[in-house]
């Protein structure tokens, strides 16, 4: 599916010199989706959201959503988890977890609604925010297994700061460590299922993947580096080839076994299926969140994060303030676009009330861990400003007569 809905859309993004808002939500036509990360170098484009009349593919998917016998695919996943339940004692399934409200839900709703042994796995963050965590040794305190991958943390640095300067995005080491953390975990444990929370589709991917109920298995195999005699300048990860990296920065190739992943025939062979939680119950963010509070005491942020309004979604790293500021240098959104776009769909605010919350806050620099950011990356804060000017999007901003940026076109 991942194929068919994505190839004829590469280069939507690099051509595109127009910029417009879904008629329906806050986002714009210069939204990523979702590709294969080993491929990502400096200059390349990823593919857009798709509009048609100016509606984005996840508004299009909310609307579809209503239609959706969601009894039905109850019904599915019961036999799913009959299916994978173990008499042995192992786990059943295998949940990555950052500790939010998300996986807290999935997993806790496993666990007591269908009796099913999960573990859950955490690729850890760059810089745990306080009540990220709380919120991880809250939720193993009420008895869930858990283990965090901690990787190699002078590569991971790194790897971090040659994405912010290569591509414009320091999480995307990060990502690619989160995607196969599951499938490799079950290969280790002998578990046959793992289970993410949301298809991105729900957020603007095409929206034919949302029939699906598996992830594409190219997501979570394509650094599969260690497995396959292939070059390692094939390999791209934060927007180099791995083998310059190996070069260039005196790492061995056993420093990056954190970031490889299985092999589409490794994960086959041993009948190992990924999920979306998604797929088989309504994914209303919001919903999650109360669950998560009442169910299993999830702390939300005492205060709001920079470029946003909200104080539940996404808490656990402060590398993520720096995150959602590049998409809005990017793409011209920002954090409260992602949040309130979202909240939009599922009927917790008007579009009216998202345009005001993103004309508020969209364009905050993230102030509150500025100076984390900076010691993490080793970089200066001159140095800094010098990056986000090499990427910013040019077909979407322009400046203004008293020389500030702006972007061509505001929401409204």
């Amino acid at each position: 599916m991942l194929e068919k809905t994505t190839e004829k859309f590469l280069d939507q993004k690099s051509k595109s010199k127009e910029l417009y808002y879904c008629k329906k939500c806050v986002i714009n036509n210069h939204r990523p989706i979702t590709s294969l990360e080993n491929k990502h170098r400096n200059g390349s484009n990823k593919p857009t959201t798709r509009f048609i009349n100016k509606i984005c593919d996840a508004c299009r998917w909310a609307d579809e959503k209503k239609k959706i016998d969601w009894d039905s695919r109850e019904k599915k996943l019961e036999e799913l988890c009959d299916k994978h339940r173990r008499s042995d004692g192992g786990y059943d399934v295998i949940v990555p977890s950052s500790g939010g409200k998300d996986s807290r839900y999935v997993t806790h709703y496993l666990k007591t609604k269908y009796n099913m042994n999960p573990l859950t796995v955490t690729w850890k963050p760059h810089m745990h925010t306080d009540i990220g965590l709380r919120n991880v040794w809250s939720f193993i305190d009420q008895g869930f297994d858990n283990y965090m991958v901690s990787p190699n943390a002078k590569l991971q640095k790194l790897l971090s700061k040659l994405a912010f300067e290569n591509l414009g995005h320091p999480f995307q080491p990060f990502i690619v460590g989160q995607r196969s953390i599951g499938p490799k975990f079950a290969l280790m444990t002998g578990a046959k299922l793992v289970f993410y929370g949301e298809n991105v589709a729900e957020y603007g991917n095409r929206i034919e993947e949302n029939y699906l109920p598996t992830m594409d298995p190219r997501l979570y195999t394509n650094y599969d580096f260690l497995k396959k005699n292939k070059s390692l300048d094939e390999y791209f990860l934060a927007g180099l080839p791995i083998n310059k990296i190996l070069k260039d920065y005196n790492f061995q190739l056993a420093d990056f076994n954190s970031y490889s992943s299985p092999c589409e025939n490794e994960i086959s062979n041993a009948k190992v299926e990924v999920h979306y939680m998604s797929f088989y119950r309504k994914w209303i963010p919001q919903e999650n969140y109360y669950y998560a509070v009442q169910k299993t005491n999830f702390e939300p942020n005492p205060v709001r994060r920079d470029g946003s309004y909200g104080k539940y979604s996404g808490i656990d790293d402060k590398m993520e303030d720096l995150h959602y500021y590049m998409q809005y240098i990017k793409f011209g959104m920002g954090r409260a676009t992602w949040d309130a776009a979202q909240e939009i769909r599922t009927n917790k605010i008007t579009r009216e009330e998202g345009v005001a919350l993103v004309k508020k806050y969209d364009h905050e620099i993230p102030k509150t861990f500025f100076k984390d950011i900076l010691e993490y990356l080793d970089i200066s804060e001159n140095y800094f400003w010098e990056i986000i000017e090499k990427h910013r999007n040019l077909n979407i901003w322009e400046k203004s007569l008293n020389r500030k940026w702006k972007l061509k076109v505001t929401i409204s």
